[in-house]
């Protein structure tokens, strides 16, 4: 693997006890980073105070965040929250928590968690955002319906810096689709955005499956100018593909396979805001979702019975 690929399968970031670590150690990345851990019962994973605004995600489990955010008049304090998560990113929205640059925390519990995060010296206030405020879009129509939970996105979230949401493509869908960038500044247009994509994918719901069912997707990114990136690889679960500039998508569930990625953007423009454009060669598909339902197995909600 070359870091030209800017792709990067599980378990290649691994650090410090992290399964995934994304940050400026990464030749060529300045702007967003993102922590995965799979923790057992009795353990934990801490991370300082530092120059950096944060996201606690649950991808499955349910986990305890003690943190001490910069203290007023120099007295730090230390503060609790539950979030109950969910049983797997599959199963609808969880609950999250932001944190301000400066703070301090330490995650327990059982289960994979996600750390979101992106530099700043600016600080916003913490806020803990329920699984059932999260707003959930369906996005496109037809075999390019996907689901989207936008709980970090600029519409619900207060944050300097960071925009993060995740995406649920059921299987033989396309998502992140038509191919899009987001590497230049044009004012109302288009924002300068870094963006992860950590990946998952399981045996679609409702379907049983062998042992040896092998969940893929697809991810595709090129460029867009003298910039290089190619990617075009087969993701599964914990993989992650960097996309520094350029063209990315589509993203393709297989068949039998439902396809699930958590994004997370951040950049140095001076308004925190999502703005695309479309490639031109494909940008028209856009129209032919027009008068097409979106896909009736969404949306994906918490089966019954489950946390």
């Amino acid at each position: 693997m070359t870091q030209e690929s800017w792709f990067y399968p599980r378990g290649t970031l691994a650090e410090d006890g992290w399964e995934t670590v994304v940050d400026s150690g990464i030749h060529g990345w300045h702007h967003t980073g993102l922590r995965v851990a799979e923790l057992a019962e009795g353990t934990e994973r801490v991370l300082a105070a530092g120059r950096v605004e944060r996201l606690v995600i649950p991808l499955s489990g349910s986990f305890t965040v003690s943190y001490v955010p910069p203290g007023e008049r120099g007295v730090d304090v230390e503060h609790v929250q539950e979030l109950a998560g969910r049983a797997s990113v599959f199963s609808g929205p969880t609950d999250t928590l932001y944190l301000p640059t400066g703070t301090a925390l330490r995650i327990s519990g059982v289960g994979r968690v996600a750390v979101a995060e992106a530099p700043t010296e600016d600080r916003f206030p913490v806020a803990y955002l329920p699984a059932a405020a999260v707003a959930v879009e369906l996005r496109g129509a037809g075999r390019s319906s996907r689901q989207v939970h936008n709980f970090g996105t600029p519409a619900q979230l207060d944050a300097a810096r960071l925009i993060a949401c995740e995406v649920i493509t059921p299987a033989e869908n396309w998502s992140s689709y038509p191919p899009h960038k987001h590497d230049d500044f044009v004012s109302g247009g288009e924002s300068r955005l870094e963006e992860i994509y950590y990946f998952d994918s399981a045996v679609s719901r409702g379907l049983t499956a062998p042992d040896t069912a092998d969940p893929f997707g697809f991810m595709r990114a090129y460029a867009s100018d003298a910039r290089e990136i190619d990617i075009l690889a087969e993701v599964r679960h914990g993989d992650v593909a960097l996309v520094p500039h350029g063209w990315h998508g589509p993203c393709v569930a297989a068949p039998g396979y439902d396809l699930y990625y958590l994004n997370v953007m951040a950049g140095p423009d001076p308004d925190r805001v999502w703005l695309i454009s479309d490639d031109p060669a494909h940008g028209w598909i856009r129209d032919t979702w027009a008068g097409q339902p979106v896909d009736s197995r969404l949306p994906y909600t918490r089966p019954e019975g489950t946390p």
